[in-house]
């Protein structure tokens, strides 16, 4: 049997990919190749279960502007689908997103099994064929197709090849894919949190500040957000956006570096000065001590002010500038020494992946290779946490599928 369309991949880009190529062409013979037992594994994890599909950005430049890598393949590829014809898809299968305050849509259900539920019945519908423990080792072309070859000695044979392996950390994990003429950037991690190697702040884990800014010291990487203190470090969006952007960086310096955090938001020194001042003015008999500022949490403060050296019982008209001094340093630029990384969770993300230039943006088609197709993660494309890594993998599938379920019209 020769299938129209294989699939490589039975995870979120894969799944997707499938079933917009059988439903732009109805009776298309396709089949998903999985090399676990499971397939939608990372679908099923997303959002603490809860599944992020997207992001409720529906504008494709600054939905676009959310990935450190691949942004203007994206510009591109957005403009035929985004963020907003993935809700209107769901939509149409019976299952509504909700957006939440951040922006992160979810099924209403608050469920991953929602979206699994809705692909593999949508697959079953158009007849599509999955079989897992099929890990692809070779891929060889032929007059008017490919021959893919899977462990097992087991090979199948299509006219097109979609490709949407998800990323992966190992670099022998890409070696078939360089076989077939392609380069490959290195992959290495994103998406991930700051582990402190002073701990002066772990036994206040838990504590969170909603508007705060990390900074990358001696250097213009710098996001803000919430924070979160960990038994490990430092955690929250502002931290994971951080990581992204500066994944390649961070790599580099074997994770070891200096993080500058401003607990009190991106404000300038000057002005958050004049604030403290200001309060000593016109609250001279408080005690500095139990009484925080700038809305921080009180354990937070506590901590501040012992590290500021300031007793329990000192007031602020009674307040050295010395000590001032080492508040004000603590509020704007608390450093802490970060040696490593903890996974986000189980949203692995890798930044690396096949080179863009040798991919066409209007079809995701390979420049090398006609007939196979690229989507999702495998591509050196990644975004910040969010649901923009998903939107990646549904709208670089699509338009490969679209243009796969093209040519299968035109040919038959």
């Amino acid at each position: 049997m020769v299938y129209d369309l294989i699939v490589v991949g039975g995870g979120a880009a894969g799944f997707f990919g499938a079933i917009q190529a059988a439903e732009a062409r109805a009776g298309s013979r396709i089949l998903i190749l999985e090399k676990s037992n499971k397939v939608l594994s990372k679908v099923r994890v997303s959002g603490g279960g809860r599944c992020n599909v997207t992001h409720h950005c529906f504008d494709a430049g600054p939905l676009a502007s959310h990935y450190p890598r691949g942004e203007k393949t994206l510009r591109h590829v957005f403009k035929s689908y985004q963020a907003s014809d993935v809700v209107g898809w769901f939509r149409a299968k019976g299952v509504t997103l909700k957006a939440e305050a951040d922006g992160r849509m979810f099924p209403d259900t608050d469920s991953s099994e929602t979206i699994i539920d809705c692909f593999l019945e949508t697959a079953r519908r158009h007849d599509i064929s999955v079989l897992l423990d099929s890990g692809v080792v070779k891929i060889l072309p032929f007059e008017d197709g490919f021959d893919v070859f899977c462990n097992g000695g087991k090979s199948y044979r299509s006219r097109y090849v979609l490709v949407a392996t998800g990323g992966n950390p190992a670099s022998s994990f890409y070696e078939w894919i360089r076989a077939l003429g392609h380069s490959v950037v290195a992959p290495i991690p994103s998406l991930f949190t700051f582990n402190d190697s002073d701990k002066l702040f772990k036994d206040l884990m838990g504590v969170a500040v909603p508007n705060a800014e990390v900074r990358i010291a001696t250097t213009k990487f710098s996001e803000e957000g919430p924070v979160l203190i960990t038994h490990w470090g430092l955690s929250g969006p502002a931290v994971i956006r951080l990581s992204a952007w500066a994944a390649e960086y961070l790599h580099a310096q074997n994770y070891t570096f200096t993080a500058l955090v401003s607990w009190i938001g991106p404000v300038r020194e000057e002005d958050a000065r004049a604030q403290l001042l200001e309060h000593k003015s016109k609250h001279g008999k408080q005690k500095v001590f139990t009484n925080p500022l700038f809305g921080l949490p009180q354990r937070l403060w506590y901590r501040f002010c012992e590290l500021s050296d300031i007793t329990d019982g000192k007031i602020w008209s009674e307040l050295p500038q010395k000590n001032m001094n080492r508040l004000m340093e603590f509020l704007i630029r608390c450093p802490f020494s970060i040696k490593g990384k903890t996974t986000f969770k189980e949203e692995f993300v890798t930044c690396g992946g096949i080179d863009l230039k040798e991919v066409d943006a209007a079809t995701l088609e390979s420049k090398k290779l006609a007939g196979l197709f690229f989507a999702g993660e495998l591509l050196h494309i990644d975004g910040e946490t969010g649901g923009f890594n998903f939107q990646a993998a549904w709208s670089t599938s699509y338009l490969a599928a679209q243009e796969i379920a093209r040519r299968l019209t035109t040919r038959s």
